[in-house]
């Protein structure tokens, strides 16, 4: 049930953790059971939409929202350059400067300048990536996870659609215009055919993201994390943290076969595969996602 009341929102914190730079807020009541969010792969903390948010926050949860390293306002690892993400599927060696259990101890660290043991945490797409990373290595912080629309490897059959690749791996316009422009139509290219796109929505993202900090060259090392993190599914074997995975069943960027190798690698995990939804989060499906997210929450808090 969601509360009929006003949601707060706190102002952005900076915060140094592992040795650099984390911004992190909050969304919803401090007395409320706190549900750390993890972005994707090159989204800042107000990726998370706000209408999106406000609404989860009614079901009775405090939201934080944080910077992964090398996006938004957090720490730049501008000296390791910018790596060959394509060149690392063909087996070239690139020197990455951190891995995605780096990103997920940043989460920890987020959780700890706040005071928080426990919590309950939810990853989209790589976030999804990082929270598996946080069961393995964290577990005892974890009161629950949700993976969404993410993977524990990347085999054949979860690899994107040539599509979805070609607009992953375009190039990011630097012009404020032409970066917005071309953000609309790379998701275009992500979402299922269950939902239309809602451009608009995407467009104020973009803008938002872009002009708060533009730094494309940081989800080129995010990406090459994710690529020398490898296969986490024999570690997932061994994890107890209550999981929930959701999937879309037309998700051209992860195969919904990501979702189910998810649930499987995690015993006793949970897997909600949502109808017609791509590799987003269509408004339309918000209160059947949150509800069940809510769901899930409150059974193990």
């Amino acid at each position: 049930m969601t509360k009929a009341i006003k949601i707060e929102k706190s102002d952005e914190v900076s915060i140094q953790t592992n040795g650099i730079e984390v911004v992190y807020d909050t969304i919803g009541n401090p007395s409320d059971p706190p549900l750390l969010l993890v972005s994707g792969l090159g989204s800042q903390l107000v990726a998370w939409d706000l209408d999106f948010c406000e609404r989860l926050a009614a079901h009775g949860l405090w939201l934080i929202r944080y910077d992964n390293r090398d996006v938004g306002l957090a720490t730049k690892f501008v000296e390791a350059g910018t790596p060959n993400p394509l060149a690392m599927m063909m087996g070239q060696g690139e020197v990455v400067p951190y891995l995605l259990r780096d990103m997920a101890a940043d989460g920890m660290g987020v959780l700890d300048a706040l005071g928080i043991e426990q919590a309950h945490v939810l990853g989209v797409s790589m976030g999804g990536m990082i929270v598996q990373e946080m069961m393995i290595h964290w577990p005892e912080r974890l009161k629950t996870a949700v993976s969404i629309m993410s993977t524990p490897s990347f085999p054949p059959a979860v690899m994107p659609t040539p599509a979805a690749m070609a607009a992953m791996t375009s190039v990011v316009p630097v012009e404020r215009g032409a970066h917005i422009a071309h953000s609309v139509e790379s998701w275009k290219a992500y979402i299922g055919g269950g939902f239309p796109l809602d451009e608009e929505r995407v467009r104020r993202s973009a803008a938002l993201q872009y002009d708060r900090n533009f730094h494309p060259a940081g989800s080129a090392r995010q990406m090459a994390a994710i690529i020398a993190s490898g296969d986490r599914t024999e570690k997932l074997h061994q994890v107890m943290v209550p999981t929930l995975v959701i999937h879309g069943d037309e998700d051209p960027l992860v195969n919904v076969q990501g979702g189910i190798d998810t649930a499987n690698a995690i015993p006793n995990a949970e897997l909600m595969i949502v109808a017609g939804m791509g590799h987003n989060l269509p408004e339309e499906t918000w209160a059947d996602i949150m509800a069940r997210i809510a769901e899930h929450i409150n059974r193990h808090d």
